[in-house]
């Protein structure tokens, strides 16, 4: 086993938590995060320490209590807007309860840049998120950058080597926030460059033996990135039980994507495939459906009911284990973060249904990449030798074309997005875009729209595009078309899609907006 440093992320319930982690992770430093309340006792092992965003305030009730023990503690510390805010408070400053807000880009200004802005210049970037803010500083504590709201944006106690941002670091908005995070971590607290994915997939593979030992599992494999590394990873786990990959046709797949997905999987070398045919199962059961989250909890459930048959059919054991390709934005966006004080955004089918719940009360969940986002499951893919074609395939989501239209799933509903999808993609691939682009998909509003077609009144429904940029998925930006490709699009899906009359593009950010519809 690899020795390496640690940096430690309390989670405070941050949508941003996992990032922090990533972030270091990417400056070859090994970061772990825990709940808020893991005591003093249980990190002194670490080279530095992060206290992470989140929802709450310290005025309130319910405010994630930590061991204030940690400050004192002599263990470098970097607290993060919540983070900064619960330090000032603990220390005797003064926190102001929302008069002021601050939330996205905004330019702050380096009074001093002590050591954890060296390198920086006098005015920088910045992703704000808050409410709250410092509206006074504790003894012992002097400032180190102000918002253009003269708000304080740093501040730091060289003596305790505590340090305090009012913004977000590790968002990929915050323009030299790697070279903020990089100043804490390899000047100030000294940490070694010695982490890297082949720890993770060694480190992956000892736990996973350690969990699974003799017994039997089932994986369920998308032909998704995640789904497909989660596969490799267990499959290439020594000393453990029999594996069963199943691939499950839910009826809202793409089109062509049952057939794609199987062949394309039994070439990459997945051995024993199982196709299992679900599709009338699923839709029966969305049958009226229009509220997503009831959507992903239905479709979350009856994928653990397929497990279920599956093993009876094959004769696996009631008890053996399901593998999935969790990752940590699916586990944050439902709540399920590591100190479980993240808000609920949306209900990831593989997270939050009762069934799934059910499965993990028993032990019996597999997610070798609940630490992991996208990107970092990409460099995971690329280490196990997985060719381009899989690690940079657009996310899909397991819920699929369900939660990609607005009101009910029909198979009427289902078939015209699938003509539209593909239409869309196939163009980005044709003008060699797609690659520019983190997810690109098509999805139907549920709104029927007037036209004009072969000097007729048309009465039809509206699709959406969306295109977006990122780098994780917690944050993302629209993709900004070359001219006349949009309109290029848009008619040749209109003219060869019967039931749409009109198509839209999306251009709403990640924050406020999720990158899926539903």
């Amino acid at each position: 086993m690899v020795v390496h440093d640690t940096i430690t992320i309390f989670d405070f319930g941050g949508q941003y938590t996992q990032l922090i982690a990533r972030r270091i992770r990417r400056l070859g430093v090994y970061a772990e995060i825990v709940p808020h309340n893991t005591t003093l006792s249980n990190v002194r092992h670490s080279k530095g320490l992060i206290f992470s965003g989140g929802p709450s305030s310290v005025y309130e009730t319910d405010f994630p209590r930590y061991d204030l023990q940690i400050p004192n503690s002599g263990i470098p510390l970097l607290g993060i807007c919540l983070g900064m805010q619960a330090l000032a408070h603990q220390f005797g400053g003064r926190v102001q309860r929302g008069k002021i807000g601050e939330y996205g880009s905004s330019t702050i200004t380096i009074k001093d840049p002590a050591r954890i802005f060296v390198g920086l210049s006098a005015q920088e970037k910045v992703w704000m998120s808050h409410g709250d803010s410092v509206e006074e500083l504790p003894d012992g504590f002097k400032v180190l950058a102000m918002s253009e709201d003269g708000i304080v944006a740093a501040f730091s106690n060289p003596e305790k080597q505590v340090y305090g941002f009012q913004f977000h670091p590790e968002v990929s908005h915050t323009q030299d926030g790697t070279k903020m995070l990089e100043n804490f971590v390899l000047d100030i607290c000294g940490c070694n460059q010695n982490w890297t994915p082949g720890n993770y997939i060694q480190e992956t593979r000892e736990r996973v033996r350690q969990q699974i030992g003799s017994s039997d599992s089932v994986v369920f494999v998308s032909g998704g990135v995640d789904s497909t590394v989660s596969y490799f990873l267990v499959a290439g786990t020594e000393d453990i039980g029999r594996l069963y990959p199943i691939f499950v046709n839910n009826g809202l797949l793409r089109k062509g994507e049952a057939e794609e997905v199987q062949e394309r999987l039994t070439r990459l070398g997945v051995k024993g495939l199982i196709y299992a045919d679900y599709s009338k199962m699923f839709l029966d059961r969305l049958k009226g459906v229009t509220d997503p989250e009831m959507k992903r909890h239905i479709i979350g459930d009856s994928f653990i009911e397929v497990q279920e048959a599956e093993m009876k059919r094959l004769d696996i054991d009631k008890n053996a284990f399901l593998v999935q390709g969790t990752l940590y934005t699916d586990l944050i966006e439902t709540g399920f973060g590591v100190g479980k004080d993240a808000h609920n955004v949306k209900t990831h089918h593989n997270v939050g249904s009762r069934l799934v719940r059910e499965k993990r009360k028993l032990g019996l969940l597999i997610e070798p990449l609940s630490e992991l986002f996208k990107d970092d499951v990409r460099y995971v893919g690329l280490e196990l030798d997985l060719p381009e074609e899989t690690i940079w395939r657009h996310p899909f989501p397991g819920s699929g074309l369900a939660i990609r239209m607005i009101g009910e799933v029909t198979p009427k509903r289902l078939a015209t997005l699938r003509e539209v999808d593909w239409r869309y993609v196939q163009e980005l691939k044709n003008l060699g875009l797609y690659r520019q682009i983190w997810q690109a998909f098509a999805a139907l509003t549920g709104v029927q729209s007037v036209g004009i077609m072969g000097d007729k009144r048309a009465y039809k429904e509206v699709a959406v595009l969306r295109a977006v940029k990122s780098e994780d998925g917690m944050t993302a930006e629209p993709f900004d078309f070359p001219k006349g490709v949009l309109q290029r699009i848009s008619e040749r899906i209109v003219n060869e899609v019967p039931d749409i009359g009109r198509v839209l593009y999306d251009t709403t950010p990640k924050p406020p907006a999720t990158i899926e519809l539903e």
